[in-house]
């Protein structure tokens, strides 16, 4: 097979068991050869000589699966050349469980361990002098000698303000989730922020209240009541999520107000369930979850292979543009 892929054994014996640090191609070539031969590698033989298991646990706070999912696909994508198994546990933000997971993970002789959630804020760290690596994917760990992976918010925040300053808006209001909440913190300052440094202020006050679409209808509704509100100069609103955003399209619809036209609309997220089935479809930020995902994994894998990086990495988010900002004529 070595010979096929034209390549050392060693080499091949790298690519296939998701060792070293080889290029994609090359790893792609083993694999093909692999493929082509029939080759499938045996776990338990390859765990014998390695004292792996071949087995990362994913450990989660996110009940419904709506940040935990994409993550996996992504850690997922970057363990599969190294042919390593994810096992997915729910905690369900209970702290027994948590470290019930834990225990049986480590029972079960896991190469490492990511953490997850559906917050984005810094969490305490799952357990000390573990005898595997853990990465920890979307959350952080408060500990900053720990290695995590978390969407820049900010950068989300600032692409949002941006896309709109863009398309000639100036007259921008912000309606987002509870104020103790970290995420809504984090793109409510970036927002003024990116403001400020066009030499602007945001029309009206922060709106604070859920992640909900009913906070969004009664957030439209204290706009268009309000004397500054959208009746006079407010061309925009930038959601702090989705189901905001798309709350505050029901109202401005029922209002008699177009988005576009009158109001351009952004959200946080890019939940397609949300994006997709707001009317008319809404331009959001997105965070990239599973590259998220993937990059934990990768950082992960060098961990588990002995080449471990503390401290904290943010991603950029990206905006994704669809009719809710859409220019006339464009």
């Amino acid at each position: 097979m070595a010979a096929l892929a034209g390549v050392s054994t060693g080499t091949a014996s790298k690519a296939l068991n998701g060792r070293g640090s080889l290029r994609a191609e090359t790893r792609l070539r083993v694999q093909q050869a692999a493929d082509q031969l029939g080759f499938i590698a045996n776990a338990a033989a390859r765990g014998l000589q390695t004292g792996r298991t071949y087995t990362v646990g994913m450990i989660t706070t996110d009940s419904i699966g709506r940040f935990s999912i994409p993550l996996m696909i992504g850690a997922e994508d970057a363990l599969g050349a190294g042919q390593v198994s994810v096992l997915l546990c729910d905690a369900r933000d209970d702290s027994i469980r948590e470290q019930y997971y834990l225990r049986t993970l480590l029972s079960r002789k896991v190469d490492g361990i990511i953490v997850t959630g559906r917050r984005t804020q810094a969490r305490p760290p799952i357990a000390a002098g573990l005898p595997v690596p853990v990465v920890y994917a979307f959350i952080s760990s408060s500990n900053p000698a720990d290695c995590s992976v978390v969407p820049d918010e900010a950068d989300g925040a600032r692409r949002a303000v941006r896309h709109l300053l863009a398309i000639g808006r100036r007259r921008i209001a912000h309606v987002t989730g509870p104020e103790h909440h970290h995420s809504a913190r984090v793109r409510a300052a970036a927002t003024a922020e990116t403001l400020a440094a066009h030499d602007l202020d945001l029309a009206t006050p922060t709106l604070h209240g859920e992640w909900s679409e009913a906070w969004g209808r009664q957030a439209a509704g204290i706009l268009l009541s309000t004397g500054t509100g959208l009746g006079a100069p407010i061309d925009a609103v930038f959601c702090g999520s989705d189901q905001i955003a798309r709350g505050v399209a029901e109202a401005l619809r029922e209002a008699g107000r177009s988005i576009p036209g009158d109001v351009a609309l952004v959200g946080f997220d890019n939940w397609d369930v949300m994006v997709e089935a707001s009317r008319p479809q809404l331009t959001s930020v997105d965070m990239d979850l599973e590259g998220i995902g993937r990059t934990a994994a990768e950082l992960l894998l060098a961990a588990i292979n002995g080449e471990p990086i503390a401290g904290q990495r943010a991603l950029p988010c990206r905006l994704v543009p669809r009719a809710s900002t859409e220019v006339a004529g464009h």
